[in-house]
C-alpha cells in the first residue's frame, strides 16, 4: 500500500476510535515539534509534497495542491496562542516550555517559574560563553511533562536534529535561567553529575540529536565549547548509557539489549535534511531516530513520554532559505507518518497512545499572488493565463518571500552556505536601482534566498513572527485538543491526557 493511502487509513482509525477515549488512558505520549513551522510552512509543504508525489507517480493526484501530510490527517485540530511572558514574539524556550510545565515565561528562560529572568539590570545575558552565571534566587523550576511520565516509571526520551541541548528538547529535561548556557544544559542531563537535575531520577532513557561540542572536552573534540576537562559522554556511559555517533551504528543498534540511549551524531548542529541525502552524510534521518528511540521505550508496559523535534525547519527559516525549511518539514512530516504505522502495530486503534504535533512559533514566510493551480511553490509566480506576475516595478515575484530577513553583506562568510561546501547564495537584492529582476534566476536552487522586505542583516537574521500556529491530535484523549488556546494550556490538556 502506498504511504500516503496507508497514512490516510491509521488516521481514520484514530477518528473512529476518539469517543472511546476517556481521560488519563494515554499511557504513551508523542509530541512532536515543527520548529518555526507556522501555517504558511505547512501549507507550503503540503504542495511541495503534492509536486513531489506527482514527479514520482504521474496522475496520482488532481493538482499539488491535493496532497496531504501525515499530521493533517490526524482528526482532531486547534490553534495555539504563542506570546511568551515579556514579548508578543516569542522565542524557542518559552514557547516550548510553556507546552512542557504550563507556565508562561519570559524570552531565552528554560523550563522555571514565571519571575525568572534571562538577563541582568544591565541587559547582559546571564550566560559567559556556553557557561551558565544565573544568580541563585532568580526563579525555581518547573516540573515538565518528562519529569512527571519519569515520576510514574514511564520510559522518556527527547529526538531532534538539532543539538540536544538546544531550547526544544533542553525545556524537557532542563532547567536554566538563559538558554544559551549549553553546557550547564548538558551537565542537567547526566546522573551522578553535580549539576544533575535529580527530578530525571536514573536518567533520560533516549536522548538523540548533535551537540558532541557540550559533551566531549577539547582534549577529545579540540572545537569543544566545554572549559572543563570533563567527559560527559564517559560519565553517561559509566551510568549504562550505550552511545553511538554516527547513522550506520544507530542502523546496526540492538534496542532489545539497550538500556539507555546516547546519541551525538554531530559536533553541533545535525545537517539540513536536504544536505544530509545530498551530501551522504553519515547521520540518521528524523525517521530513523524516532524509530529507534521508540524500539527502546516502547518495551516499558507501564507506557513512555517521547519528544520529536524537527528543530532545523526554523534554521532554514531564519537564513530565509525556504527550500530547507520545506524539505525539513516533509522530513518531519515522514516521521510522523513513520510513528502512527509503528505504533499502530503496537497499539493498534492507539487507543493508549496520544499523538500532538504543533509548532512553537511562527515565521515571516508569506504566500504572494495568485499563482495557478500546480505552480511550483519555489517558483515565481504564473497566472491562470501561464504568464509571469508582474510587480508594479514590471518584475516578476515569487510565491514565497519573507517579510523580513538577511541578504549577504561585505563579509565572505555571508556570501557563501557553509553547510553546501561554500557554495554562494543566490540572493536578490534591492539597491538603488531597485529589486534584482527574477526573470532568468533559477529560485528553486538550493540556494536560493527568498526576497525580504525588510533587511535585518545577513542570512540568518530573519525574525520569528507572532501568529497563531497549528495543532493536530491524535489517539487517546486527542478530542480536549480541539479550539484556539493559549500555549499553556497544551500542557495540562496532555497531563490531563495521560493521567500525569
Amino acid at each position: 500500500m502506498h504511504s500516503i493511502f496507508r497514512v490516510t487509513a491509521l488516521a481514520m482509525v484514530c477518528a473512529a476510535s476518539l469517543a472511546a477515549h476517556a481521560t488519563g488512558e494515554a499511557k504513551n505520549v508523542i509530541f512532536f515539534l515543527g520548529d518555526g513551522m507556522g501555517p504558511v510552512v505547512v501549507t507550503a509543504a503540503r504542495f511541495y509534497q503534492g509536486e513531489k508525489l506527482l514527479a514520482a507517480h504521474p496522475g496520482s493526484l488532481q493538482s499539488s495542491e491535493q496532497a496531504a501530510l501525515a499530521m493533517q490527517r490526524l482528526p482532531v485540530a486547534g490553534r495555539v496562542k504563542t506570546f511568551s511572558k515579556d514579548s508578543q514574539t516569542t522565542d524557542s524556550a518559552p514557547s516550548m516550555s510553556a507546552y512542557m510545565t504550563g507556565v508562561k515565561m519570559n524570552n531565552e528562560v528554560i523550563s522555571m517559574s514565571a519571575e525568572t529572568q534571562a538577563y541582568d539590570p544591565a541587559g547582559k545575558q546571564y550566560v559567559r560563553g556556553e557557561e551558565s552565571n544565573c544568580p541563585s534566587g532568580n526563579g525555581q523550576p518547573a516540573v515538565t511533562l518528562l519529569e512527571l511520565a519519569k515520576g510514574q516509571g514511564r520510559s522518556v526520551g527527547a529526538v531532534s536534529t538539532t543539538r540536544v541541548g538546544h531550547a526544544t528538547p533542553a525545556a524537557t529535561y532542563a532547567h536554566v535561567c538563559n538558554r544559551n548556557a549549553y553546557n550547564r544544559i548538558a551537565e542537567q542531563s547526566v546522573p551522578g553529575h553535580p549539576h544533575y537535575n535529580q527530578s530525571l531520577r536514573d536518567g533520560v532513557d533516549v536522548l538523540l540529536g548533535g551537540g558532541q561540542r557540550n559533551y566531549l572536552p577539547q582534549s577529545v573534540n579540540p572545537s569543544s565549547k566545554r572549559t572543563d576537562q570533563i567527559n560527559l559522554v564517559a560519565a553517561m556511559q559509566a551510568q549504562g548509557y550505550t552511545y553511538v555517533d554516527s547513522g550506520s551504528q544507530l542502523a546496526v543498534l540492538d534496542a532489545g539489549n539497550t538500556r539507555k540511549l546516547l546519541g551525538l551524531f554531530s559536533h553541533s548542529e545535525m545537517a539540513y535534511e536536504l544536505d544530509r541525502v545530498q551530501q551522504k552524510k553519515n547521520e540518521p534521518s528524523l525517521t530513523e531516530m524516532t524509530t529507534k528511540a521508540l524500539d527502546v521505550l516502547s518495551r516499558n508496559p507501564k507506557g513512555f513520554f517521547l519528544m520529536v523535534e524537527g528543530g532545523r525547519i526554523d534554521h532554514a527559516l531564519h537564513g530565509s532559505n525556504a527550500k530547507r525549511a520545506l524539505e525539513d518539514t516533509l522530513a518531519f512530516d515522514q516521521a510522523i507518518a513513520g510513528t502512527l504505522a509503528y505504533m499502530e502495530k503496537k497499539d493498534p486503534g492507539l487507543k493508549n497512545t496520544l499523538v500532538v504535533v504543533t509548532a512553537d512559533h511562527d515565521h515571516n514566510l508569506v504566500f504572494n499572488g495568485y499563482a495557478k493551480q500546480g505552480n511550483p511553490i519555489l517558483g515565481k509566480v504564473v497566472d491562470g493565463s501561464g504568464h509571469l506576475s508582474k510587480a508594479k516595478d514590471g518584475k516578476p515575484y515569487t510565491t514565497l518571500s519573507f517579510g523580513n530577513g538577511g541578504r549577504p553583506g561585505s563579509s565572505a562568510a555571508s556570501q557563501v552556505n557553509a553547510e553546501d561546501g561554500g557554495k554562494p547564495w543566490i540572493a536578490p537584492s534591492r539597491g538603488s536601482a531597485g529589486r534584482d529582476d527574477l526573470t532568468q534566476v533559477d529560485t528553486t536552487d538550493d540556494n536560493y534566498l527568498q526576497e525580504v522586505g525588510i533587511n535585518l542583516g545577513t542570512p540568518g537574521a530573519e525574525t520569528h513572527g507572532g501568529g497563531d500556529v497549528m495543532l493536530f491530535a491524535g489517539g487517546a484523549g486527542a478530542q480536549i485538543f480541539k479550539g484556539t488556546m493559549d500555549n499553556t494550556k497544551v500542557f495540562f490538556k496532555v497531563k490531563q491526557a495521560a493521567g500525569l
